[in-house]
């Protein structure tokens, strides 16, 4: 089963990078993706960030209570792990839950009523003209929305740590600061560029080859989600061990 669905998918991906009839309608379809899946998603993106980077630091302060390890360490490995594993990660987990749901949702729609295979009918590729403008979409907005989680995350840090007295700004900056790497943003970007094709290509397959009618069409997100976050957790390890 599980090599008939990779089969399935990889051949769907060969259809959906097939060279494009009209690169301008094309291009219109990718804007609006973009805003979908960027802009529809960067409040979200922020709030949870935010919290993560605040309930870090008091967490990290809770259990370094050595006098001999000074607070800015607190900044430094709130830093480190929201670059290389909570921003990308989380984010993603996220997103396949809010965007993957919905473009598996969207093409499965259409395919039940019969609009996909009218498109085959006139000759379009069906697979590229609804999959890749949101793959293209994917792979551009995950990395930006990434970074800003990254960003807020460290400043829900500051806040969370100055409002508890877990740490003082000075000293939270100062980690921050303090022994910076800049290769783990660049795993940190690897990362949200693997996780946006996978956030729209993997909900988009199931939803393209969805079967039946409304009640199928709501059981093919659910398997989206859930075969997505696996994925994403799979990939996150097989990135982590061949980078660091």
């Amino acid at each position: 089963m599980f090599f008939f669905h990779f089969g399935e998918y990889i051949l769907l991906l060969k259809k959906v990078f097939k060279k494009p009839e009209k690169w301008k309608i094309y291009w219109r379809e990718i804007l609006h993706e973009m805003t979908e899946i960027g802009v529809g998603s960067v409040g979200l993106i922020i709030i949870i960030s935010t919290f993560i980077g605040a309930v870090m630091t008091m967490q990290i302060a809770f259990q370094l209570v050595s006098d001999l390890i000074p607070n800015s360490v607190i900044g430094q490995i709130n830093r480190d792990s929201n670059i290389l594993e909570l921003g990308p990660t989380i984010s993603a987990l996220v997103l396949m839950g809010k965007v993957g749901s919905s473009i598996s949702s969207q093409i499965g729609s259409m395919r039940v009523t019969e609009q996909i295979d009218a498109l085959e009918i006139m000759g379009i590729n069906a697979a590229g003209y609804l999959i890749l403008p949101k793959v293209i979409a994917g792979v551009i907005m995950v990395p930006a929305l990434v970074t800003v989680a990254i960003f807020c995350a460290l400043i829900g840090g500051l806040v969370g740590g100055s409002a508890t007295g877990a740490v003082s700004p000075n000293d939270y900056i100062l980690g921050i600061r303090d022994s910076f790497n800049g290769f783990t943003v660049a795993v940190a970007m690897v990362k949200a560029f693997v996780y946006g094709f996978f956030i729209t290509s993997i909900p988009a397959y199931k939803g393209f080859f969805v079967r039946g009618g409304a009640l199928e069409v709501g059981q093919a997100g659910t398997k989206a989600v859930v075969v997505g976050c696996i994925v994403i957790l799979a990939s996150d390890y097989l990135i982590t061990a061949m980078m660091l």
